[in-house]
């Protein structure tokens, strides 16, 4: 069974708006053991409409699209469909009804313009939408079944799980391949000497399909596995994660795709122990990747984004003869804020960085890409110094932040 993807609007193809829709569907979509062959993107344009979804009903078994169901007078997906499917419009009482009664749930008047949103090709199955307007539907183009969603993704997303994706299922029989994927992910390798201590995987492994992705600042090593039998490919998916870790060895700090602060926050939760932070160059960005993890709180105390010299002195008790003597980028100077922060806030590591990211600042004994991380616990406090060279201010200071983390995932795992 072979699936196209197809996002319509003319925010999308100008890149305006990222289209995630399309990624989301296609990785859904491929974990049911369905290949996605192309994905396609076509502005608002009812004739480069209905051209795109006329050649993929020549060619596809499925689409799913997202887009252009709103009731403005850009959108114009229902107008296209139906002009491929040789069919007219037509109101639909029900849908007509459904939108009425969103609008009343939440005591607002219907505006006309969203009596558009009920106008369906005439055939068409109706997708309800129990958190927004615009109904979704499914339509037979050639010989291909569509199924047409809204492009909000919180709404084409509800949409899929529970109406479309059951049908699809419905649709494969019991003669389906399993898929599986897998997202393994590094950070301290670049990607080609990643994909070097990888060479021969797929020789050694047929059916397993290897694949890299650079994220800066990690790398991310994907396996693609179909087979006939599940539970043997999922045999085999494990030796080849195996296989991996034995070449990558500590480099590789999730084995499912988690976030670095996913890893770290988890450690921090499995040993009780709680995380307070003294940011310089980095000026919180740790923090914000550690509260992105839903639950941080339950580790994360503090973070002290102590730029100036004074704030460094002031907030956390660095002494001003430490930064005279050694400079705000040094050794002492990041030990003596991982020290501070992590009395004051009583937690029990305290994590620093202080550096140089650029593009100005760098000196000949510490040119730009300089950084020095301290982490201080219960047991000792130690720091380091460390040089890069990354093209941007930006990218030094994802390294740094990186870096720091990865040194507390390694004193967690008692790898420091």
């Amino acid at each position: 069974m072979i699936a196209e993807v197809v996002a319509t609007g003319d925010e999308i193809r100008t890149g305006a708006l990222v289209d995630t829709n399309s990624a989301w569907l296609s990785r859904k979509i491929e974990a049911m053991g369905i290949t996605v062959s192309r994905h396609a993107c076509v502005g608002d344009d009812p004739a480069a409409i209905t051209g795109v979804l006329t050649e993929i009903g020549d060619r596809a078994d499925i689409a799913v699209v997202t887009g252009g169901l709103g009731p403005t007078g850009d959108d114009l997906t229902c107008e296209a469909a139906a002009r491929a499917a040789g069919v007219s419009l037509e109101l639909n009482a029900g849908v007509l009804d459904m939108i009425r009664n969103y609008f009343a749930g939440r005591k607002l008047p219907m505006p006309d313009s969203n009596r558009k949103q009920a106008l369906l090709p005439r055939g068409a199955a109706v997708l309800e939408n129990p958190v927004g307007t615009a109904p979704g539907f499914s339509l037979t183009i050639g010989r291909c079944r569509f199924w047409f969603m809204p492009g909000v993704p919180f709404e084409m997303k509800r949409m899929f799980r529970d109406q479309v994706r059951p049908i699809i299922d419905g649709m494969m029989g019991p003669n389906r391949r399993a898929h599986l994927n897998r997202t393994l992910s590094v950070f301290g390798l670049t990607e080609s000497a990643t994909e070097d201590r990888l060479r021969g995987l797929e020789q050694a492994f047929p059916g397993i399909k290897l694949g890299l992705r650079a994220k800066f600042p990690e790398i991310q090593v994907k396996l693609y596995g179909a087979g006939s039998d599940r539970e043997a490919l999922s045999n085999q998916m494990r030796a080849v994660e195996a296989w991996i870790a034995h070449r990558l060895g500590d480099r590789i700090f999730s084995m499912d795709g988690e976030s670095m602060a996913a890893v770290v926050g988890r450690l921090l939760r499995h040993r009780k122990a709680t995380l307070a932070l003294a940011e310089s160059c980095t000026g919180g960005l740790i923090a914000n990747w550690m509260t992105d993890v839903p639950g941080s709180s339950d580790y994360f105390l503090l973070s002290a984004v102590t730029y100036a010299n004074d704030a460094k002195s002031a907030v956390l008790g660095v002494s001003p003869g430490t930064i005279i003597r050694h400079g705000a980028v040094s050794v002492e100077t990041a030990t003596a804020m991982a020290t501070g922060v992590r009395r004051i806030a009583g937690a029990t590591y305290g994590l620093s960085v202080s550096g140089i990211a650029g593009p100005g600042g760098g000196t000949a004994e510490k040119p730009v890409g300089t950084v020095c991380i301290a982490l201080a616990g219960p047991v000792a406090t130690n720091g380091t110094q460390v040089r890069l060279n990354f093209a941007s201010r930006d990218m030094n200071k994802s390294m740094f932040a990186m870096k720091a983390m990865d040194l507390l995932r390694r004193e967690l795992m008692g790898q420091g």
